[in-house]
């Protein structure tokens, strides 16, 4: 895939304190990349550096090959975005609310906001004022305006904050769509680590205004394969008997239990092996590392590769 936004060495601060410091991104065409980090850790601040909202203090842009500038504007119609609370005419419809946004674009393509907002499930509400609408609704709503100008880019802060898990999940499902259906690429951010594991082709970990990790989820899955954790009777014969037959990293833990790790073959296989040769198995389990624990693990310094 190509490469559609890249930052270098981007930089930003206030007062002379760095509240962004050399962070060098890439989010390839068509893919969903996720922004985790604590609140705070900077990542409203780069996504308004990307919309040309706040301008850097030093370092590169780059969005579909143009470099951008602080009078660069041209661009911004080919992104849709959603940073902060969204702000709507609360006396007004979901479809006066796209008109005036699309007349605003300099949009002309009035059959689009209908068809958007069935897109976004707001289709039999069109004709209800917003200010009647849930926390749910204007957060589809706010989808709706960002993706109703046909842009390539969508960029979102934050945009589960606050939902209820029903709502969370319908705009998880939207994301995937707009990915899947659309071709859209897709930068969201959020702190709720286990919502990003579950849709982000690609994550980026920001901590203190650096970007401490940029990965594949796909990699990062390989990287941290489930491990096993067994009770024997001898731990020690087991260990021997894996390792001799499975290649396997095994770790006695005790005289009784064993965590494995690296090994390609099925529990039921190891234990099959270990019964045949005399050691009893009492119990297996299998133990998965979770996005979250390996989020919590890198800002608090983990070794990465653990």
């Amino acid at each position: 895939m190509d490469t559609i936004i890249q930052t270098h060495q981007l930089s930003k601060r206030f007062a002379k304190q760095p509240v962004i410091n050399q962070v060098s991104m890439t989010i390839k065409e068509g893919e969903i990349y996720g922004f985790l980090g604590p609140n705070g850790a900077g990542k409203t601040t780069i996504m308004k550096m990307l919309l040309n909202l706040m301008k850097p203090t030093s370092g590169e842009i780059k969005i579909q090959n143009q470099s951008i500038q602080a009078t660069s504007i041209e661009y911004l119609k080919n992104i849709g975005s959603l940073i902060e609370y969204p702000i709507f005419y609360e006396e007004l419809t979901a479809s006066k609310n796209l008109k005036i946004h699309c007349a605003y674009m300099g949009f002309k393509d009035q059959n689009r906001i209908k068809s958007v907002l069935e897109i976004v499930g707001l289709h039999q509400v069109e004709k209800k004022k917003v200010k009647e609408f849930s926390l749910g609704m204007r957060q589809r709503l706010a989808i709706a305006r960002a993706i109703v100008t046909k842009p390539k880019i969508l960029i979102l802060d934050e945009p589960i904050n606050g939902l209820d898990p029903i709502g969370i999940k319908e705009i998880r499902e939207l994301l995937v769509m707009l990915k899947q259906q659309y071709g859209m690429t897709i930068l969201i951010s959020s702190h709720i680590v286990t919502e990003i594991e579950s849709i982000a082709d690609t994550i980026g970990i920001l901590h203190h205004g650096k970007l401490i990790e940029e990965i594949p989820m796909d990699s990062l899955r390989k990287k941290h394969q489930s491990t096993i954790e067994m009770v024997v009777s001898d731990a020690k014969n087991a260990k021997q008997l894996l390792v001799e037959k499975f290649n396997a990293k095994v770790q006695i833990i005790n005289t009784t239990n064993l965590s494995i790790q690296n090994v390609q073959e099925k529990p039921s296989t190891l234990t099959k092996h270990l019964i045949l040769n005399g050691i009893d198995v009492e119990k297996v389990e299998m133990m998965h590392q979770s996005l979250e624990e390996y989020f919590i693990n890198r800002v608090n310094g983990g070794n990465p590769h653990a």
